[in-house]
C-alpha cells in the first residue's frame, strides 16, 4: 500500500528529476560562451572581424542641424497633397518606450514623439487625431522618405551628416545624449568597462557605429528593437546596450528593478523630424509647428508628462537654428 507521505516524496523526487534534465545551463563566466534560451527572432552577433565604419565628417555639413525658416509657410506642394489626403503619413517605431509605444490597455500608440505628430497634425488640419502611423524599423527610417512612403519620420532619429544627404530634417525638437544601460551591480561603469563584453544594439543606428569605434573590444549583438535588447538583457545573454540616454531611460521604467543607466554622456543626439529631400514647404511648416510649441509651453507639457519622471527637470527645448 502507497501512503501519502511515499506519494508525496515520490512525486517530489521526480519533479526535481524533470527539473534536472530540463534546466538550461547557465552561461559559463569562464569562457564568456551563452548557453541561454534562442536569441530574439533576427537577433544576429556581428562578426569581430567586421569592417568598422569610419567616423562620419561632419565638418562638411557646416551646423549639422541647422534648418529652414518657419517664415509663416502654411501653402506649398507637399503641404497641399497631405492636406488633399485628409491626413498625415508618419514612420515610427512602436518599440521606444516613452516616445512611440502602444498602450497596453486601449493598445493606441503614445509617447513623446506621437505627440509631436499630433501637432504637426494640429496645424495641418486643426485635428491632432488626423494621423496615420507607418511602422519602420530604424534601418528603414531613411528608405521610407526617399521613397515617399511617409511624409515625416518622428522616430528619435538623430540629425546627422550622413542622413543630411538623403533626406532633408526639421529644426532639432530634443537633444539626447548617448550612455550605456547594464544590470544593477554589474561592474559596467563605462566605455573601458565593454571590453569583452555582449552589447546589444539595434541595427541602423549611430549609436552602434560609436560603440564598435569606441570599444572594438565589445562583442556587439544586433536585435531588431531597443524591446528586444531589454528581453535580452534580462535573459543575461548580453551585459550591457547602449543607445541614446531617452530610449534607454524608457528601458528602466520597464525593469527598473534589474536595470540602470550608467557611465557619463558619450555623445550629442540631436532628434529632428525626417522629410523628403525637396520638400522645403514642409520643412518649414515643421519647424512653424516646433517654433509655437516651443513658445506655448506644449514642449514643455510634454516632457514633463513622458520623460521628466525618468530623465529629471528639462533644461527646456534645444534652440533652433536656422540657414534660410
Amino acid at each position: 500500500m502507497i501512503t501519502r507521505r511515499t506519494f508525496v516524496l515520490t512525486a517530489a523526487a521526480l519533479l526535481t528529476a524533470a527539473c534536472a534534465s530540463t534546466t538550461t545551463a547557465p552561461r559559463d563566466e569562464s569562457t564568456g560562451s551563452y548557453t541561454q534560451p534562442p536569441l530574439p527572432a533576427n537577433a544576429t552577433l556581428v562578426p569581430t572581424n567586421s569592417p568598422i565604419p569610419p567616423a562620419a565628417a561632419e565638418q562638411d555639413c557646416g551646423d549639422v542641424t541647422a534648418s529652414l525658416s518657419p517664415n509663416g509657410t502654411t501653402q506649398g506642394q507637399a503641404i497641399n497633397a497631405i492636406r488633399a489626403r485628409g491626413r498625415l503619413l508618419v514612420g515610427l517605431d512602436p518599440g521606444s518606450n516613452l516616445f512611440s509605444f502602444r498602450d497596453p490597455i486601449s493598445g493606441t500608440l503614445q509617447g513623446f514623439d506621437v505627440d509631436i505628430a499630433g501637432e504637426i497634425a494640429r496645424d495641418l488640419f486643426g485635428d491632432p487625431q488626423r494621423v496615420e502611423y507607418r511602422i519602420l524599423g530604424q534601418a528603414e527610417r531613411e528608405r521610407a522618405l526617399q521613397q515617399h512612403a511617409v511624409d515625416v519620420v518622428i522616430e528619435t532619429m538623430t540629425i546627422n551628416c550622413e542622413r543630411k544627404r538623403q533626406v532633408a530634417f526639421s529644426a532639432p525638437y530634443f537633444m539626447a545624449h548617448q550612455r550605456i544601460l547594464a544590470a544593477k551591480n554589474s561592474g559596467i561603469n563605462g566605455l573601458a568597462d565593454l571590453a569583452g563584453k555582449r552589447v546589444c544594439m539595434v541595427q541602423g543606428t549611430t549609436s552602434l557605429d560609436f560603440i564598435r569605434r569606441a570599444q572594438p573590444k565589445a562583442e556587439i549583438l544586433t536585435a531588431p528593437t531597443w524591446a528586444d535588447c531589454l528581453v535580452i538583457l534580462q535573459q543575461r545573454q548580453a551585459e550591457a546596450a547602449s543607445t541614446d540616454n531617452a530610449i534607454l531611460a524608457g528601458l528602466v521604467a520597464q525593469d527598473p528593478y534589474y536595470t540602470e543607466l550608467v557611465g557619463p554622456d558619450l555623445t550629442d543626439e540631436p532628434y529632428g523630424v525626417g522629410i523628403p529631400q525637396g520638400e522645403d514647404d514642409m520643412v518649414r511648416f515643421v519647424n512653424g509647428t516646433l517654433a509655437r510649441i516651443r513658445a506655448d509651453g506644449t514642449w514643455n507639457r510634454l516632457y514633463t508628462h513622458w520623460l521628466q519622471p525618468v530623465l529629471g527637470p528639462s533644461s527646456g527645448p534645444p534652440q533652433p537654428e536656422y540657414d534660410g
